[in-house]
């Protein structure tokens, strides 16, 4: 069996086949495993390259730290994480959590708050491609839509909510209200219903792993066993066999080419790369997978000494777009997960760009820099004696997909080839959800399966 990609997913997918048996290479185009999902100790620090934190959303999160025993522990936030901050006017309010909250909150128009008690009875939506702006705004207000999902979606997807259909980039959301016909009722009623003893390992929990999810990614490379992933592998291609099975090709840095020949191949990679991994997928099928949009994120690891008693203590914050600002959010790691930062002083992640912002992936560091310098003063209020002691910048031009109608077409088309070429799976976030907890489901499902 060959992965191709040594991301979560690619990584997970390998450890769980070779965990029931199987012969595994990962080929990866990288010098190193993990993809985007890289943790770095600067000084006395930690900041993530990638994914910072995660929902224990799926059992199979719990399960494969609980399979990879010592070799990395999973680190649950701190309650101090269920506070959520929202930028309007000139300062953070906390999203409301309680029914005192939701009256006195400033985020919500009057009108609103009083036009939620009438959601559970409102009629479910007939479009199937309602976007989740258009759902907001009928269901709950437009200062809902303004100062609750259009921040929340930025944090998620980077991403526009009148671009995304509910159905596809909030699945969970769209069924609550088509089979509940309200999503407080839907919520009341799915909290009723009975859970087994493995339902109850989805916590919903915000997690991440003791030192960072680098040490996630160390622990399966380990499992998976250094001779069995190729890195720096250059031009890697599959072709299948008229006998059945697949034949991968890839350069090593050398430039010699190697040849494996497999049953089952799983890629992981992004869909603008498969055109090269799959060269036999004809032209107008591949375009129905590879047309993925991507938001790019430029994600900011920031380092203060001491903060001066300024602590938040709260999962983050979030700009909504009509407050326009250059920052999309700011995370606070080291008030979620112990040992990210000097006691007296916090680790912040910064995420910039996203799908309205595109062209920031071009700002020079120095830009960068002083956009941060500002917003520790203009936006979090810190001391203008608080000042940067580390920061780390980090491009993703590709890094996160964004679930538009064109979905429908690649999930058909993915299905098709599957169905055409047995033993061929075409993984990784171009389907299957966004999140940490989906890529583990996906690689654990594909991996036992194999």
């Amino acid at each position: 069996m060959v992965v191709i990609g040594a991301g979560l997913t690619g990584l997970t997918t390998a450890f769980y086949a070779k965990k029931n048996g199987k012969d595994v290479l990962v080929v990866e185009r990288d010098s190193v495993v993990g993809g985007q999902m890289r943790s770095f100790k600067v000084g006395d620090y930690i900041f993530e390259g990638g994914p910072s934190t995660g929902v224990v959303s799926h059992p199979e999160v719990a399960e494969l730290f609980e399979a990879l025993g010592n070799d990395v522990e999973m680190d649950v936030a701190q309650p101090s994480s269920k506070c959520r901050l929202i930028w309007k006017g000139n300062a953070f309010h906390p999203l409301p959590s309680g029914l005192v909250s939701a009256v006195t909150t400033p985020l919500f128009t009057l009108a609103d708050k009083f036009r939620i008690l009438g959601e559970p009875w409102r009629k479910p939506g007939t479009d199937p491609n309602e976007k989740v702006g258009e759902l907001t705004r009928r269901r709950l207000g437009k200062s809902f839509l303004d100062y609750a999902v259009d921040p929340f979606l930025s944090g998620v997807y980077a991403g526009d909510p009148m671009m995304l259909p509910t159905r596809l980039a909030l699945p969970k959301l769209y069924n609550l209200e088509q089979n509940y016909g309200s999503f407080i009722r839907g919520t009341f009623a799915k909290a009723k219903l009975p859970k087994s003893d493995r339902d109850r390992k989805a916590t919903k929990q915000i997690f991440s792993a003791k030192g960072g999810f680098g040490n996630l990614i160390a622990a399966l490379a380990k499992h998976v066993g250094a001779d069995n992933i190729a890195l720096s592998a250059r031009d890697a291609a599959v072709s299948p066999l008229p006998e059945g099975g697949f034949e991968v090709t890839y350069s090593d840095e050398a430039g010699n080419v190697h040849s494996v020949t497999a049953k089952k191949v799983v890629t992981t990679c992004g869909a603008y790369a498969l055109p090269s991994v799959l060269p036999f997928v004809k032209k107008e099928e591949m375009d129905k997978i590879a047309n993925l949009v991507y938001a790019p994120v430029i994600q900011i690891g920031v380092g203060l000494r001491n903060v001066e008693n300024h602590h938040y203590k709260a999962f983050g914050a979030l700009i909504p777009s009509k407050e326009k600002k250059d920052v999309l959010g700011i995370l606070f790691p080291s008030a979620c997960f112990a040992g990210r930062a000097p006691e007296a002083g916090e680790t912040l992640a910064f995420f910039i760009g996203g799908v309205r912002h595109p062209e920031m992936l071009q700002w020079t560091d120095e830009q960068f820099v002083a956009l941060v310098n500002d917003s520790l003063h203009s936006l979090l209020k810190y001391p203008e004696t608080v000042t940067i002691d580390e920061m780390r910048i980090f491009r993703h031009e590709h890094a996160i997909p964004q679930y538009q109608e064109s979905s429908d077409d690649r999930y058909a088309t993915v299905k098709a080839l599957q169905q055409r070429y047995p033993g061929l799976y075409i993984a990784g976030n171009l389907r299957g959800g966004i999140g940490m907890a989906d890529r583990m489901k996906q690689g654990a499902t594909i991996g036992s399966e194999c």
